[in-house]
């Protein structure tokens, strides 16, 4: 196993972590099942957020009576003091905790802070008084904002999309977490489903100092191979470091990381999909994408009144029309080449 300390925290937790959003599409017996089996396995630390459906109510029931076990970190998206303090109850209520070790501000717009107007970080000083969380984070999908609160020295940590794909700029707030004293936790580590060796993704993620991936699981099977590298650790082969630059030269660059910040489209495009079909249809068993269902979604994409709504929505500043209309284009000629070569 490798135990790592939090940033400043004070926590000590298994460096590979256990993300709670897939546990939402599974049954509440499964998801028990799952959490048990990864906390038996060696990792403690389980990160939800109020905003996964039920996925909250489903670590609660794993983990009642067992509390002392696990570090829990889950989320608000509150604008407002009251929202927050209501997401806060709530938590505490489905969790079936009376405090929670890593609250984190979910994906705002901004950087929280004392004073300010929305009332969210003075709410956060106060529940950390009250003892009902430990300790104030923030996850975002914008560099700026990221950047502000490492530098504003108010956070424990932060959470940002980090992968072997990752550029300079993600680089150095992860630089910028270790030098203030902040744990870094990395969401989306398989790059929103695009990269498909866990095991070359984990053996990454092991060499990168201060960097706690969680990985999101919902299937037994992708449990087993985290559990794999804990147990045996994962070494960075040159066959797994091949297979790093060869997703390096096709990924990098401009493209959909499928976060859906920028949904709902007005026009009822699934963008999160859609504009990036060309990596899916590449890099997953294409014919699943090639249905009927996927064919009627892909014409979503000829509604598209150029509006800008996503564009402003999203936080890597795509020009998300134009993928749009790339990925369709390239979408119709491999269906076509498809049933050609039926």
């Amino acid at each position: 196993m490798q135990k790592i300390e939090f940033g400043s925290t004070g926590l000590v937790i298994e460096k590979n972590g256990f993300g709670c959003l897939p546990i939402q599409r599974i049954s509440e017996t499964e998801a028990v099942k799952l959490l048990h089996k990864a906390c038996d396995g060696g990792i403690n630390f389980f990160d939800t957020a109020r905003a996964y459906s039920d996925s909250e109510q489903k670590v609660g029931a794993a983990f009642s009576g067992m509390r002392d076990r696990i570090v829990l970190a889950t989320k608000t998206g509150a604008q407002t003091a009251e929202g927050f303090w209501r997401d806060l109850e709530t938590s505490l209520r489905t969790l079936k905790t009376d405090y929670i070790d890593i609250y984190q501000f979910h994906n705002p717009a901004f950087c929280p802070k004392p004073g300010g107007e929305d009332g969210l970080y003075d709410a956060a000083l106060e529940a950390k008084k009250q003892g009902k969380i430990r300790h104030i984070s923030i996850t975002n999908h914008r560099l700026a904002v990221a950047q502000e609160a490492i530098d504003s020295g108010l956070y424990a940590s932060l959470q940002f999309p980090f992968s072997y794909l990752a550029g300079e700029q993600e680089l150095a707030l992860v630089e910028g977490c270790r030098a203030h004293g902040m744990g870094f936790i990395a969401m989306k580590g398989m790059a929103g489903g695009l990269l498909r060796d866990g095991l070359t993704a984990a053996a990454w993620m092991a060499a990168q100092e201060n960097v706690v991936p969680i990985w999101g699981v919902q299937r037994e099977s992708e449990l087993d191979q985290f559990l794999q590298c804990i147990r045996e650790g994962a070494e960075l082969t040159d066959e797994r470091s091949a297979t790093i630059e060869r997703d390096r030269r096709e990924l990098c660059g401009e493209f959909c990381r499928g976060c859906g910040y920028c949904m709902p489209c007005p026009a009822g495009i699934e963008i999160n999909q859609c504009a990036r079909m060309s990596l899916m249809l590449r890099r997953a068993p294409a014919a699943a994408w090639l249905t009927e269902e996927w064919q009627q979604k892909m014409h979503q994409i000829e509604n598209c009144r150029h509006c800008g709504h996503c564009m402003s929505k999203c936080p890597y500043g795509l020009n998300t029309p134009e993928l749009l209309q790339a990925n369709y284009k390239d979408y119709w000629e491999v269906l076509a080449a498809s049933k050609a070569e039926k």
